[in-house]
């Protein structure tokens, strides 16, 4: 893959300069004070690799949304083409091509009746969006429902929308809690979850929960939890659960915000089981990481009930950067990385090599369990203080991983090649030796 050229600038002239400035001036998303994020503070990236201000090169399988790779001519020209022609439209007022372009685009991956789009800026707005329009949609029916069902350890955002459909402690906020919400705990450990005979036990869980109280508005779950400790689900339940949705007349709400985009070896999680949401969000992988877009797609029905809204008869939501030009321009280009290169596929293919490469460390470096899902990998150690020090060994070694509690989770670039995930790989062998 060619990149476009790398133009550095002054900020990186003076490393200690620029972790001062850092230092003294940032505030760090999800940090704890005294950590000091400036320690690894990167430069320029191209294809699946980035360099830091010190001029070591990493091999990245930390970021979640650059899912064709930096530096991509592809991406740039498109973006820098549609800033010279039309940066800005609010699309309450107005529209322009590339939004029909790109909702057009979401629903010829999908099933025909899955087709309506509203755009956002981030997952996390795409959840207050979905839960508002599952809200509005069930009182144009009559039925008044608020109550959710999901995961005690799936994570949807950062809002308080978000925050209060999440369990996990670091979400919890100090607000009122707009919806009810039931959650649902894991019936067996994270390593077992993902085996056949884990199934009955995950759905029985699922049902009590939407059977017990008030009859639930919606049902949220991720394909795979993310932040809840990179969990793979047992094959068939997002079967059963669309099942128990129909039988208790609630909505099926499918979050694909890190799954979306080839991630799991298909555009779409939901499809490794044909499995057909009332609503998907989707957003990480869809602008590639060159820009901030997400997207909330409803079936036909969903959205034409909004004509009885009494006050504009229509959706009242939306922000001013809401289906950003740019963003849909990267979008476009990013989706046609996407389809040409085949990168759902290869994400299946190569992922598998790797996970066949990592489970040779299970009981190596306190790893208890590797999984995968495509082209996400995880490592789940006996501790967290056991996954920092084999994340730590692995940045000296030149691979970047994600930490979250006890599990790191390898997820590179969709167009990583066989020579990316095998240098990967031998660089992990060397990582884990040194920690015996």
């Amino acid at each position: 893959m060619d990149t476009v050229d790398v133009v550095t600038s002054n900020v990186a002239s003076d490393p200690a300069l620029a972790r001062s400035r850092d230092r003294r001036y940032v505030w760090h998303t999800w940090t704890p004070l005294e950590a000091d994020r400036s320690e690894l503070m990167l430069s320029y990236g191209r294809g699946y690799r980035v360099w830091d201000v010190d001029g070591r090169e990493y091999i990245d399988a930390s970021g979640l949304n650059a899912v064709c790779g930096y530096g991509h001519p592809d991406v740039f020209g498109a973006i820098s083409n549609q800033l010279s022609r039309l940066h800005h439209v609010d699309i309450s007022v107005a529209s322009h091509e590339l939004l029909g372009l790109l909702a057009e685009r979401i629903a010829s991956y999908l099933p025909e009746r899955l087709s309506r789009t509203l755009f956002v800026n981030s997952g996390s707005e795409g959840f207050d969006a979905a839960i508002l329009i599952a809200a509005a949609y069930s009182s144009y029916l009559g039925a008044e429902r608020t109550r959710i069902v999901t995961f005690a350890r799936g994570y949807h955002g950062s809002t308080v929308m978000s925050r209060t459909l999440s369990g996990l402690p670091p979400t919890g906020h100090w607000l009122r809690d707009p919806v009810p919400v039931t959650h649902v705990e894991l019936p067996v450990g994270s390593s077992a979850l993902r085996r056949p005979e884990s199934l009955p036990l995950l759905t029985a869980a699922f049902e009590h929960a939407i059977n017990v109280g008030e009859p639930p508005l919606a049902v949220v779950v991720e394909p795979f939890l993310n932040v809840g400790g990179g969990i793979v689900l047992p094959p068939g339940f997002l079967q059963s659960v669309r099942k128990l949705c129909d039988l208790a007349g609630a909505l099926l709400i499918v979050d694909e915000v890190f799954t979306g985009y080839g991630r799991t070896g298909r555009m779409f999680a939901c499809q490794r089981e044909d499995v057909v949401p009332d609503i998907l969000v989707s957003s990480k992988g869809l602008g590639g990481g060159y820009a901030a877009i997400g997207a909330v797609t409803v079936q036909q029905r969903i959205y034409e009930t909004f004509g009885k809204d009494p006050v504009i008869g229509g959706l009242r939501y939306g922000h001013t950067t809401s289906g950003h030009p740019a963003a849909c321009a990267a979008a476009l280009a990013t989706l046609d990385i996407i389809d040409a290169e085949q990168l759902a596929e290869r994400a299946e293919r190569l992922g598998g090599i790797l996970l066949g490469r990592l489970a040779a460390h299970v009981g190596v470096a306190d790893v208890v369990d590797v999984r995968g899902l495509g082209l996400v990998l995880v490592l789940e150690t006996a501790s967290a203080q056991a996954a920092g020090r084999l994340n730590a060994s692995l940045a000296a070694h030149g691979v970047l991983f994600r930490q979250q509690g006890q599990v790191l989770m390898a997820v590179p670039p969709l167009i990583i090649d066989e020579e990316g995930i095998t240098a990967m790989a031998d660089r992990f062998d060397r990582a884990a030796a040194t920690l015996g």
